[in-house]
């Protein structure tokens, strides 16, 4: 449980820091005369150096160097990476900076630390209450998420109250995020013994059953992000104003209830699944919710396409510990970083392709396409997902 608790409080404040970056950090960049060309190389960067740290957790770099020592030393690299965005350097030193300390500008968590973590959480908790460790470790994400939404607007605050110049108020939150960071790590280098594994210079190989399984999975964890990836919190959004003239702030609270729904969703997965299974709730529940998504174009106010909206995001989040219990539920521990890496590593490619398809759909085809399209993906990734988990299970 001491394992469980720090990883979570570190987690915590990690998304906390990347939920409020995710808000100011271009508009940061921008205050001291960076072009939005120079800010999208200096975000993009950032998200290449956590592709990469996944990749590395992947390859069991965990079982070289130590879970622990391989958490502090992300950590660390983090931190330093959001320090330097408030240094005075040149853009083409911003972009190093944000690749080596996988600088995460999109407000959301990704990259080598969770992946290890998620790893790591089954081996400090029963297996009958796995599921709840990823149930709670991920409502910790996203109640740090949206503390860091709402601290986005703390340089604002800085400037009116304090009188602080736009650059010393982000350079202050930018140094804010950065200790957070730090903190993780103190609570890392804390973890007990449980949570390490034996670092070895020589690693066994990872079966073939287990490869073939996790590439298998990960080809339709692609489908599914490449489909959530067309329903972005942007473009959902724009569909509302668009389609419906719904205001700016109306959105703002519709989006903060489906947050707060998102969150709660997980713990309803986990007693969910205590009752009829880990592949029954990813589907049963996961299923519906793009039938809610897809039924919202065709709905005459904005009120009942606001309600179906929400039905969707009451359940949509509800495979995501089931999802990633079901993945470690089915490999050998030593090669749980493997299956963790691979899978979210082709997860976050698909959630980068899906919006630049949407995009270009809503332009030309109706802003309700990606609505249809996403939910149909996600429909036909939920009946092929039933179809592999059970010959996985049978196997």
């Amino acid at each position: 449980m001491i394992g469980q608790r720090l990883i979570s409080a570190a987690a915590f404040l990690r998304a906390t820091a990347v939920g409020a970056v995710g808000v100011f950090l271009a508009i940061a960049l921008t205050e001291r005369g960076m072009s939005l060309g120079a800010i999208g190389f200096v975000i993009g960067a950032g998200m290449a150096g956590g592709a990469v740290a996944t990749a590395l957790v992947s390859a069991r770099i965990d079982q070289r160097v130590g879970r622990q020592r391989l958490l502090v030393i992300l950590a660390v690299l983090g931190a330093a990476g959001l320090a330097v965005m408030a240094a005075p350097l040149p853009a083409s030193a911003l972009v190093v900076a944000a690749f080596l300390g996988m600088v995460n500008g999109m407000g959301r968590d990704r990259g080598g630390l969770g992946t290890l973590e998620q790893a790591i959480l089954p081996d400090t908790a029963p297996p009958e209450r796995r599921t709840w460790a990823l149930a709670y470790y991920n409502l910790t994400l996203d109640i740090g998420h949206g503390v860091g939404a709402l601290a986005g607007a703390a340089p604002a605050l800085l400037i009116a109250w304090l009188a602080m110049t736009p650059r010393a108020a982000y350079n202050s939150m930018l140094l804010g995020a950065a200790m957070l960071l730090a903190a993780g790590a103190l609570l890392y280098a804390r973890l007990p013994p449980d949570a390490e594994i034996r670092a070895s210079r020589s690693l066994p190989p990872i079966g073939a059953d287990t490869r073939r399984r996790v590439r298998r999975l990960a080809a339709l964890f692609f489908i599914d992000s490449f489909g959530g990836g067309f329903l972005s919190s942007a473009l959902v959004a724009y569909f509302f104003f668009d389609r419906f003239g719904m205001s700016e702030p109306a959105i703002a609270v519709l989006f903060v209830a489906a947050r707060g729904l998102n969150a709660l969703s997980h713990l309803g997965a986990a007693w969910l699944a205590d009752r009829i299974g880990l592949v029954n709730t990813m589907v049963f529940t996961h299923l519906p919710s793009s039938l809610f998504l897809m039924a919202a174009p065709a709905s005459p106010s904005a009120g009942l396409a606001a309600a179906l909206f929400l039905a969707r995001e009451g359940l949509v989040e509800m495979d995501v510990p089931t999802r990633q219990s079901f993945v470690l539920s089915i490999v050998r521990p030593e090669e749980r970083t493997y299956a963790s890496g691979v899978t979210n590593l082709t997860r976050t490619l698909g959630w980068a392709a899906g919006p630049m398809v949407a995009g270009v759909l809503m332009q030309h085809v109706s802003p309700a396409a990606p609505l249809y399209i996403g939910g149909g993906l996600k429909i036909g990734y939920d009946i092929w997902l039933y179809r592999e988990a059970q010959k996985v299970l049978r196997s």
